[in-house]
């Protein structure tokens, strides 16, 4: 009722509420206990003087600076009563606070007393609503506690098994909810998520593995709704964890599904790692796997580990017509179709799906990798077979390539009327290509051409010595930069111990060095803006400038707000689109998240041509709040040591992924 209600209005509610009293097995005295309270309150609302006094206490209280409170003076004989109208008044909460603490000895009532019966029952109630409430508002976490504690008492109490039934039943139906909730807590919360993955692997267990359908709760399409959500609240390493435990044959049923989904989290931990090694486990698992696999699927691992005589037989034998027609249309060449084939897996079954993982599948980048290169020369060191003839003089020890004889005309450059070179190897620093194929290679600093120096005249340059312009994929795949770094290492160092005939034939002639003349004053430097990142060799508080852009953006997103920067600028689409589905989360949730960072340490631990790397320690901060812009619990502050990892495409630096970087 409002303030405004009159005394007939007062006096037929009051009316209806006494005509349908709670049949739930109350006893008469509660029920007339609320009776009795029910008649007080309708007198009291009813008398003009009294209600007004009543009211302007109210009014006062509410203004009041202190801690003071509106509360009700009941007797103990009608406590009961009292607290059914507060349940009846959808504050369930608060009644089942009261009713349990009334349960509590010393002022507990007399064991198989009316009063205990009633109070036992009003806490199941209560508890039941009370949960329903916290479900509403997507506390799942905090519902699944009310359930267990209106458990407990009831269990105490030794009474209404029907009610228990229905309480544990609620608590059970919570547990997809209570995974979702416990799970997606930020990662320093250990103890809840480790309860998580508990009920998770409960709940699993229960339906008789990943494969299995025995949930009476979940449905097989509302279980892959669910674990489609789970797995974006799991990090690499605990998918590669989990999914291998229930692969393998122990307390459940081995799945192939858990096979599946154990090699993505392997794949994708290596590739985004460079860790080759967690591929080959990958593919051992696969190939272990008692039902048949794709051979699509395993000629992508084959090819992730430089196999690619393996890769395309079984591309070839596995694909489909399809699939076959799409990566023709991709390229014309054999292994480009394969590489296409594999980026577009990784993109699309492979790296999405982890919570710490931001990746592009940039086999380019990844087949760059020292570490990558360092194992496919370990586990198969002939040069594979699609690049023996880039160079066959060079990698196979054909025949020499300064040997004398005249060289064919190239697109890099032909032989004049004097059988000399019109193209200086120097100028071939400035050719993209090359940047692509030798990314870790750089002229030596102290090495200089040397002064009148000529190409011998009876010498050409061997044709198959500099390939065609290579694709991306073609070269990034199977790690062919090694072939060539060797070939143009064994160029310059052949031209730089070749004689000085020139100069030691001709006397030195002693010229007088002109005066210098005054260098022009240099114009003041401008300081580039953090986005886009354009040099071509950035400086460390370049790169560390464009991370921070990219974390103050960040934050704009996840409070709500629109980034002030262009998210295009800063990231690759893989970094975006993890943060706009962390972003929709927060929307479904109604909430936002109130972000802070500050970068305290920052080392750049990896540089070369087209990708660097930093070592970065973070403070972090961050707040939850709900729609009403409140703090949604406490603030979580924690320290954070990640690395990034930026490439360089398109004429701009750009952040391709960032991981967490493990204890030592």
């Amino acid at each position: 009722m409002g303030p405004t209600t009159d005394a007939q209005s007062v006096l037929h509610t009051l009316q209806q509420r006494l005509d349908r009293p709670p049949s739930l097995g109350f006893t008469p005295e509660t029920l007339q206990a609320r009776e009795e309270l029910l008649r007080a309150t309708a007198d009291l609302l009813s008398d003009s003087d009294r209600r007004l006094a009543y009211e302007t206490d109210l009014t006062a209280i509410s203004t009041a600076a202190g801690a003071a409170i509106a509360a009700l003076d009941v007797s103990s004989s009608l406590e009961v009563g009292g607290l059914l109208l507060l349940l009846e008044a959808g504050q369930p909460l608060e009644c089942f606070e009261l009713a349990s603490r009334s349960l509590q000895p010393p002022q507990a009532p007399a064991l198989g007393s009316g009063r205990e019966a009633d109070l036992a029952l009003l806490a199941g109630l209560a508890g039941l609503a009370g949960a329903a409430d916290l479900h509403a508002q997507r506390r799942y976490e905090g519902a699944a506690q009310i359930l267990k504690q209106g458990l407990q008492v009831l269990q105490r109490m030794g009474q209404w098994p029907a009610l228990r039934q229905q309480l544990s039943d609620e608590l059970e139906g919570l547990t997809p909810y209570r995974v979702l909730d416990l799970l997606s807590r930020n990662l320093t919360a250990s103890g809840e998520r480790a309860e998580g993955m508990a009920l998770l692997e409960d709940l699993v267990k229960r339906r008789g593995g990943l494969d299995g359908i025995a949930d009476p709760l979940l449905d097989s399409e509302q279980f892959e709704a669910f674990f489609k959500q789970i797995r974006a609240f799991l990090t690499v390493q605990e998918q590669v964890d989990l999914f291998s435990r229930w692969a393998d044959e122990g307390e459940m049923p081995r799945s192939a599904k858990a096979d599946s989904l154990a090699t993505k989290a392997l794949t994708a931990s290596g590739f985004v790692q460079r860790k080759p090694d967690r591929i080959a486990a990958a593919k051992q698992r696969l190939q272990a796997c008692k039902e048949p696999q794709p051979e699509t699927l395993l000629a992508c691992l084959h090819l992730l580990l430089g196999e690619v005589e393996q890769a395309r037989e079984l591309f070839e034998k596995g694909a489909s017509p399809a699939q076959k027609q799409w990566v023709a249309s991709q390229s014309s060449d054999p292994l480009a179709q394969l590489c296409a084939h594999c980026s577009d897996w990784l993109k699309r079954d492979v790296l999405p799906g982890y919570r710490d993982l931001e990746a592009d599948a940039d086999l380019e980048a990844y087949f760059a990798d020292r570490d990558v290169q360092a194992y496919v020369e370990r586990h198969d060191p002939k040069i594979p077979a699609p690049f023996e003839q880039t160079a066959p003089s060079l990698a196979l020890g054909g025949p020499n390539p300064f040997a004398a004889g005249p060289a064919p005309a190239n697109q890099y450059g032909q032989l004049n009327k004097d059988n000399q070179y019109d193209q200086d190897l120097d100028d071939l620093e400035d050719e993209p290509w090359l940047d692509s194929l030798l990314p870790n290679w750089q002229w030596p600093d102290n090495w200089r051409w040397p002064e009148n120096w000529q190409w011998p005249q009876n010498w050409g340059l061997p044709q198959n010595l500099i390939p065609s312009r290579p694709s991306k994929n073609q070269w990034g795949a199977a790690g062919a930069a090694l072939v060539v770094a060797v070939g143009a290492a064994a160029v310059v160092s052949k031209l730089a111990n070749q004689p000085q005939t020139s100069a030691i034939n001709k006397p030195a002639l002693a010229i007088k060095p002109a005066a210098p003349k005054p260098a022009p004053p240099k114009p003041p430097e401008l300081v580039p803006a953090a986005v886009p990142l354009v040099a071509a060799n950035p400086s460390d508080d370049q790169v560390r400038a464009l991370l921070e852009a990219w974390l103050t953006a960040k934050a704009e997103v996840l409070a709500g707000k629109e980034s002030k920067e262009s998210l295009e600028a800063m990231a690759r689409p893989a970094p975006i689109e993890h943060l706009q589905a962390q972003r929709a989360t927060d929307q479904e949730r109604g909430t936002t998240q109130q972000i802070s960072t500050r970068i305290t340490n920052f080392e750049i631990d990896q540089r070369r041509a087209n990708r660097i790397a930093a070592d970065v320690s973070l403070e972090y901060r961050e707040t939850v709040l709900n729609a009403a812009g409140k703090p949604q619990g406490p603030t979580s502050t924690m320290t954070l040591r990640n690395r990034y990892v930026f490439g360089l495409d398109g004429g701009s630096w750009r952040l391709v992924y960032y991981e967490k970087v493990p204890n030592q």
